[in-house]
């Protein structure tokens, strides 16, 4: 298969080297790009109606197809899909037209399928003036617009497929149809060449038009109810955007307050939340207090008490109290916003596990067809007369019941099920790879600050030696610590404000990663961190080595300070455990991972920390670098590893890890690295999505498993193994019905993951 055909999104002009396949999208195709051609004759409704000059179309199978309106995907033949989802669900024309198409099939099926069926079982049950000439041009008559008319969408593709060489289902559909039909047209009008043992009473011919109308019907049919399960499968995406508000009420400078569209609401708005009502973006409290339903992004049922000065999440609901809220993030750039986007972008990566399929899914056809010319052959040869009559049976039901389409949606539509449901439990996946692999993960590494604990570390401690003033102490290490990014910096920078102490500025700061920070405040040089700084520094720590080491068995972070290159005390910042810590670690070796702590702390710290907590091993005192060397150790040890962490330094370890894991309270760089977002923040979540990999990809190998084994059962029973034992022939309606099946049964068994319990 050709998997190099991109879009060319800068062409709107033909290429001389390409040819026209599909005239009703105006597309051009050749091996290497499809270009856009723009329509003037299409009129300004019909393009906003199509949106076909801005949305972006993607194929859910090859999602490496992209092209500007909808269409059919070149490698599949399946209908492009918009990559933009919306909250109200669009019209889908495909869906209509395959709708149309199926009844008007069926109604003129069915007759013709009761009257080949009375004509071959119980001819006596005709009336007296109906011929079998009759019967036969009567068949004729109402299957022809069948065929040609309601199958014509499979002869289209079945076309495509062939020039371009990307054989897929509907060129097998084209080629059994399309050989029913022609040999019955040649039968009917043509009776006397064939051989005399072939012919009926009165020189007539057997026909197969019943055949070629119901198989058009049976694959319509399947088109219609796979199109609908499709669909399904957005639903996530679609309750998600359904979230949101429409408006949202703006407090003016002047004290009034008004309704303004969800859209107009900028960066720095003042807006007002009553009971009940849904927070329109993302933002910080400003004023009030009230209890926020925040399980559309988390998962949690219970409701989030927020203050002046917590952050508050677009689309969560306002429970009790009323609230003033600064809008922080609007627009694409909210939590609610990227969480769309990001699972958009899951649904249509592709796992490695589809490699499989599509290895044979592009050998399959070939030998399909092989097979049924195989098929036709031994039966003209060896078979009983009539032996072309047989010979055209078998070889149109191989070429019907082989049809790949199960095989091929076997794996992405498990993915989007799964990365939807993932989604509504504050599990969101970045791509299927990281899906897939999260199964196999058997080591756990996790990050101390804002993983395990609650990541609001508060001060404690404040130790310094003789001839120190503590206030001016604590005054110079919160100054320059207000410029770093760390929790644990800004837990002594709020200790400071509590103390009602004034701080100065920093000049000249510097912060050394997996250290500390050094800068030059109010005349002073000052030096904080972690033993490893103030030794490259060259302080001397002897005299309170003894004391700090006695509260980090307590559990307290202690950070060193040095003030103009001389040891002047510690801080002790203390981290609370998280309340769901404990049991997730439970359930995380109930489900047999080995949870191992990586932090910058030191070692004394981390191993209360652990005892506390059952943690299987800890490697304390290390920096971002020796983080992602740890994790590389336990690769090379033949672990697969996760990694959870969610600040800047923790970025090259999940970057390593065979999947990072970043916290969603976490920094963006975090989440940047990781393959998954927890967007509440705890390790229940990791629970949730190792839950949620190992339900969908057993759910994938189910389906891969289905597909496979009809295929091998269908394609030999299709082509007669078992007429000389037992004399049965496959009939190719019921290969078609049971090709329809296959695909309907694949996607069923997919959107059973909805009700996964995570």
């Amino acid at each position: 298969m050709n998997q190099d055909i991109k879009r060319d999104e800068a062409s709107s002009s033909t290429c001389e080297s390409c040819n026209p396949i599909h005239k009703e999208e105006k597309e051009m195709y050749t091996h290497s790009h499809i270009h856009t051609i723009y329509d003037p004759e299409m009129d300004e409704n019909k393009r906003k109606k199509k949106g076909n000059q801005q949305v972006l179309y993607t194929c859910p199978m090859h999602s490496e197809i992209k092209q500007k309106g909808p269409g059919n995907c070149p490698i599949c033949g399946m209908a492009l899909e918009p990559m933009v989802a919306t909250a109200n669900e669009e019209e889908n024309e495909e869906l209509e037209d395959m709708t149309r198409r199926f009844k008007v099939s069926t109604v003129l099926a069915l007759p013709v399928f009761l009257l080949a069926m009375v004509a071959d079982l119980a001819p006596s049950l005709l009336p007296a003036w109906l011929s079998m000439t009759m019967v036969q041009w009567i068949e004729f008559l109402l299957a022809t617009p069948v065929v040609l008319w309601g199958g014509w969408p499979f002869f289209v593709r079945g076309y495509n497929s062939v020039k371009s060489w990307n054989l897929n289902m509907f060129t097998l559909i084209a080629l059994g149809v399309g050989a029913a039909w022609i040999y019955s047209m040649v039968a009917l009008l043509f009776p006397q060449i064939f051989p005399p043992k072939m012919q009926l009473n009165g020189g007539l011919v057997h026909v197969y038009f019943e055949a070629a109308a119901v198989i058009v019907a049976l694959v319509l049919l399947g088109q219609v109810l796979e199109l609908r399960a499709r669909s399904q499968t957005n639903t996530a995406i679609q309750t998600l955007l359904g979230l949101a508000p429409n408006t949202a009420r703006i407090v003016r400078e002047d004290g009034k307050e008004e309704d303004i569209a969800l859209e107009e609401v900028q960066v720095g708005d003042i807006l007002r939340i009553r009971p009940g009502d849904k927070i329109p973006v993302d933002g910080i409290v400003t004023e009030g207090e009230s209890n926020i339903d925040e399980s559309m992004v988390t998962g949690e049922p219970v409701a989030i008490a927020k203050k002046t000065g917590d952050k508050v999440i677009g689309a969560t609901v306002n429970t009790t109290g009323s609230l003033f809220i600064k809008a922080e993030k609007v627009g694409a750039d909210t939590l609610l916003s990227q969480i769309v986007d990001m699972v958009a972008t899951a649904q249509r990566s592709r796992a490695p596990i589809q490699k499989l399929a599509d290895i044979v899914s592009g050998y399959f056809v070939p030998i399909v067809v092989l097979i049924a010319i195989l098929a036709f052959s031994a039966w003209y040869i060896w078979g009983p007369e009539p032996r072309l009559a047989y010979a055209v049976v078998s070889a149109v039901a191989v070429l019907i019941i082989a049809c790949p389409c199960a095989l091929g949606l076997a794996t992405p539509v498990s993915i989007m099920v799964g990365t939807g449901k993932g989604a509504a439990h504050g599990v969101l996946i970045k791509n299927a790879e990281a899906l897939e692999i999260l199964e196999k993960v058997d080591t756990l590494v996790v990050d101390k600050t804002g993983t395990l604990t609650e990541g609001k570390p508060k001060l404690v401690t404040v130790e310094v030696v003789e001839g120190v003033d503590a206030a001016r102490f604590l005054t110079l290490v919160a100054t320059l610590e207000q410029s770093s990014e760390h929790p644990l910096a800004e837990a002594i920078v709020e200790g400071a404000n509590q103390r009602a102490y004034s701080l100065y500025k920093t000049k000249d700061f510097i912060s050394i990663t997996g250290e500390g920070v050094t800068g030059y405040v109010d005349g002073v040089d000052v030096a904080i961190g972690n033993k490893k700084l103030l030794e490259n520094l060259q302080v001397d720590f002897s005299e309170l080595a003894l004391k700090a080491e006695q509260y980090r068995v307590e559990g307290q972070t202690v950070m060193l300070v040095a003030l103009d290159g001389k040891a002047a005390g510690f801080v002790g910042v203390m981290d609370p455990i998280k309340e769901s810590t404990p049991e997730a670690i439970k359930a995380l070796h109930a489900q047999g991972l080995t949870v191992v702590m990586l932090t910058g702390d030191n070692a004394t710290t981390a191993q209360a920390v652990a005892k506390k907590l059952n943690i299987d091993s800890v490697h304390a005192e290390v920096s971002p670098e020796e983080k992602s060397n740890v994790v590389t150790v336990l690769q090379n040890e033949g672990k697969v590893v996760a990694m959870a962490g969610d600040g800047v330094n923790d970025a090259p370890a999940l970057a390593k890890a065979h999947v990072g894991i970043a916290m969603g309270t976490g920094t963006d760089v975090a989440m940047e690295s990781a393959g998954v977002t927890l967007v509440k923040g705890d390790l229940t979540g990791i629970v949730r999505a190792i839950t949620l990999s190992r339900g969908t990809m057993k759910n994938i190998r189910q389906n891969l498993f289905f597909a496979f084994i009809y295929n091998s059962v269908g394609v030999p029973v299709a082509a007669g193994v078992l007429y000389p034992v037992f004399g049965i022939l496959l009939s190719p309606v019921i290969a078609a019905a049971a090709m329809s099946f296959s695909s309907v049964s694949v996607i069923g068994n997919s959107l059973r993951l909805r009700n996964l319990k995570l």
